[in-house]
C-alpha cells in the first residue's frame, strides 16, 4: 500500500509487499503454449531457487513463466536447500527470483559467502544465471551475489515521469524502440524478426548497473530517477511492520532494469524488476500485471532471455 507523504516521498508498508505472491492471483487464462519449441526433447535443465525466502516461487506467482519455458522445452526443477557446487552441477540455468533475507526488514544477505562463491565458480565454468531482483529490500538481499559479477544495485526504487505507462503509475516503466530504451543485443533481437522485442513494461523495481562489456538492454531514460530506501521497523504486539520512506530522487544515467554479461565460460542476466515475467491479476481491481499486459513483448522477452542464456542466440 502506498501513500504520498507531506514531503512527497513514498511510504511503503513493506512486509506484505516484499512477496508479490500475497493477494494477487495468477492469470489462469495466460497462454503459455509455444508454437515452435526451441527444444523438442531433452531440453536444458533449469534449477529454480526456493531456498532463500523467495518472493516468487515456481509453483505460485512464477508459474506462468515456468510453464512458458517448459512449453519451450526446458526442464525445470526446484531447490529448497543450501546452494553448493554439487547441487548446481547437473543444471544449465539457475534462476533466482526475489531472494530475501531473514531479518525483520528482509534486507540482510540472502546468500552466504560460500553460496555466492559456488554460483560464481559454476557460471565461470559454463553455467548460466538468471538473477531477478526488485524494489527494496531485494537489492540489499542479493547484493553480495550480484557483486561477484560486478553488478551494482540502487537498492530502492526507480521512477520516470515521462517514460511510463499512464494506465499504471510512474514506477511502471516503458522500454521501447521509440524511446531508445532497448539496446542492441541478442536478447532484444531474438533469432529472427518475429522474435524481436519492440516494447517492454516493468512494474516498480530498482536500477541496476555494470561496467562494459556488460550490456544494459533495458536502458533507463534521461528522465528516470532512483530513490534510496530508508526503512524503519515497528512492532505491534506480535506483528512486525516495516515502513519504507523513499528519499530524494537522484538521476540514474547509465543504469538499467535489465543487463546481460559474460563471466568466464558462462552467462548472466540480471533484472531489476520481477513482475515483468509473471502473469497476474491485481488483487484490488483485476488489472493484468506482467507478461499478460497487451501491447508489450514481455512474453517473448522471457523466451529470449532463456535462449541467450542457453546459447541459442
Amino acid at each position: 500500500m502506498r501513500t504520498a507523504g507531506a514531503t512527497g516521498l513514498l511510504l511503503l508498508v513493506a512486509l506484505a509487499a516484499t512477496s508479490c505472491e500475497s493477494g494477487d492471483k495468477v492469470d489462469s487464462k495466460f497462454d503459455t503454449r509455444v508454437a515452435k519449441p526451441a527444444y523438442r526433447a531433452d531440453g536444458p535443465r533449469v534449477l529454480f531457487d526456493e531456498a532463500h525466502h523467495n518472493g516468487h516461487r515456481a509453483g505460485k506467482s512464477y508459474r506462468p513463466f515456468v510453464r512458458l519455458i517448459e512449453a519451450d522445452g526446458y526442464r525445470v526443477a526446484t531447490i529448497s536447500k543450501k546452494i553448493t557446487a554439487e547441487a548446481l552441477r547437473p543444471y544449465a540455468v539457475y534462476v533466482v527470483a526475489n531472494a530475501l533475507g531473514l531479518n525483520d526488514r528482509n534486507d540482510d544477505p540472502a546468500f552466504d559467502d560460500s553460496e555466492c562463491d559456488a554460483i560464481r565458480d559454476w557460471v565461470a565454468a559454463g553455467g548460466a544465471l538468471l538473477l531477478i531482483t526488485d524494489h527494496y529490500p531485494t537489492g540489499h538481499a542479493a547484493e553480495a551475489l550480484a557483486a561477484r559479477f560486478r553488478v551494482r544495485f540502487s537498492k530502492g526504487e526507480v521512477a520516470d515521469s515521462v517514460e511510463y505507462d499512464p494506465a499504471f503509475e510512474p514506477t511502471h516503466l516503458v522500454f521501447s524502440s521509440e524511446n531508445r530504451g532497448l539496446s542492441a543485443h541478442p536478447v532484444i533481437e531474438g533469432r529472427d524478426p518475429s522474435e524481436r522485442i519492440a516494447r517492454v513494461l516493468t512494474f516498480t523495481g530498482q536500477a541496476i548497473q555494470a561496467a562494459p562489456p556488460a550490456v544494459g538492454f533495458l536502458r533507463l531514460s534521461e528522465t528516470a530517477v532512483a530513490r534510496a530506501a530508508k526503512p524503519t521497523v515497528v512492532r505491534r504486539g506480535g506483528d512486525v511492520i516495516v515502513n519504507v520512506e523513499y528519499g530524494d530522487p537522484a538521476p540514474a544515467p547509465g543504469w538499467s532494469q535489465g543487463l546481460a554479461l559474460e563471466h568466464g565460460k558462462g552467462r548472466v542476466i540480471v533484472l531489476g524488476e520481477a513482475a515483468m515475467l509473471t502473469a497476474r491479476l491485481r488483487r484490488f481491481d483485476g488489472q493484468r500485471v506482467g507478461m499478460n499486459v497487451p501491447g508489450y513483448d514481455n512474453r517473448q522477452l522471457a523466451l529470449n532471455l532463456m535462449h541467450w542464456l542457453t546459447r541459442l542466440i
